[in-house]
């Protein structure tokens, strides 16, 4: 049976986080809050929990699960070649609502879905997904709802869409900016917008020195 923690109250958050972590770490899933929207979410590395995450979304393995880690450094043990337009992104960005496609390091034995060797990374900007995330590791995590479906902008809606397959709620109130990352996608030469979200076009521009029109292409 899944359990709700109020995350605003002091002793319910303590709580809840660490049966947030105990839960992925088991191999379930857990639904978290992040600056962006609600997620579900499992530990990356876990093929069968992604596969349950997959199966509780309805969604299929051509629709891979992007990951979400704890800290910057991370992503050099998970990027094939972190270049200086990812690093500049990732310091103007990260933790936020900018997420980043880019080749994976080969040697990674993780089963995210159909990727063809890219991975979709984002550093959230919430403490709640920050403490769960420090303490499990990279987490495959997608917008907690079923596949065609609004996304959850609170813990109950999240919960009415996808009920016991998820071991742990975790509450944080209301998703502040209740509204999708920006996705850029940086395995061509030149970096592109896959979709504009919480980051405009024209702040990656500013950073990246490409103008909108080339990133949106």
């Amino acid at each position: 049976m899944s359990t709700v923690f109020d995350c605003n109250d002091p002793d319910s958050h303590a709580v809840g986080v660490q049966a947030a972590v105990g839960a992925a770490k088991a191999g379930r899933l857990v639904v978290l809050p992040t600056d962006t929207l609600y997620g579900i979410g499992c530990d990356a590395f876990d093929s069968e929990a992604v596969a349950a995450l997959l199966a509780a979304k309805g969604r299929g393995r051509d629709m891979p699960v992007p990951v979400l880690v704890g800290s910057w450094h991370t992503v050099d043990g998970l990027i094939l070649s972190v270049s200086q337009t990812a690093r500049d992104l990732v310091e103007a960005f990260w933790p936020g609502g900018l997420s980043l496609v880019v080749a994976q390091a080969p040697s990674l034995s993780w089963d995210l879905g159909d990727t063809s060797g890219s991975v979709m990374l984002r550093m959230p900007l919430h403490p709640v997904a920050i403490e769960v995330l420090r303490e499990v590791g990279p987490m495959a995590v997608s917008s907690a709802n079923v596949s065609g479906q609004p996304p959850a902008v609170t813990v109950d809606q999240a919960r009415d869409q996808l009920g016991e397959s998820v071991a742990v709620y975790l509450d944080g109130g209301p998703a502040a900016k209740a509204v999708a990352s920006t996705i850029v996608d940086l395995t061509d030469t030149e970096p592109r917008i896959l979709r504009e979200g919480a980051v405009t076009a024209a702040q990656v521009s500013d950073v990246v020195g490409v103008d909108v029109a080339t990133l949106l292409r």
